[in-house]
């Protein structure tokens, strides 16, 4: 797995990144070498808070966690990972190996329940004439709608804003890959 560790407003020390490497063990033995993970530790005035996203062949598993230090964070973190993989475990199974999937999810654990089928209620239309991201966040708030889809002026291409736990947005691209 290859980890990436990224301090904003502070350096991570090295006692951080060896217990985040032993952390995403856990998780890398499941998902295979060519996956990458992204960890991005920050520190504010009240509360130190980690990210975690695991991106392993299109599939995509984010976590956020703040506490009052970065190691219990981590931990809250990655146990949040772990609770995702087993929540949407019938799904990930078919592009994971199952019997490593298996041997990680411990089986004295209670069950979480699984999602079998989506129940799709609504289809919405929705004209797409191009904004500004700008505008695009003024129509979301507008709306009183946690995200908001549009074209995007500059670059032509159907993006998301949206509005991110944190209280800030968010912006969603397509990758050009």
């Amino acid at each position: 797995m290859k980890i990436t560790i990224i301090g904003r407003k502070c350096t991570p020390r090295e006692s951080f990144k060896e217990r985040a490497e032993k952390k995403l063990a856990k998780v890398e033995r499941f998902f295979g070498e060519d996956t990458e993970a992204k960890i991005t530790a920050t520190v504010e005035k009240s509360a130190k808070i980690v990210e975690i996203t695991v991106n392993s062949g299109g599939l995509i598993f984010r976590a956020q966690e703040r506490s009052q230090d970065l190691d219990e964070s981590l931990d809250k973190c990655v146990d949040s990972l772990i609770r995702q993989i087993r929540k949407n475990k019938t799904k990930v199974e078919k592009k994971l190996r199952k019997e490593v999937l298996d041997d990680f999810i411990n089986p004295n654990e209670p069950d979480v329940v699984e999602e079998i089928d989506y129940n799709l209620v609504r289809t919405k239309e929705i004209p797409m004439k191009p904004l500004l991201v700008d505008e695009a966040i003024l129509q979301m708030n507008m709306l009183g709608h946690k995200f908001f889809m549009f074209q995007n002026a500059d670059t032509n291409l159907i993006n998301v804003v949206y509005v991110r736990k944190d209280g800030g947005y968010g912006l969603l691209v397509p990758d050009k890959k």
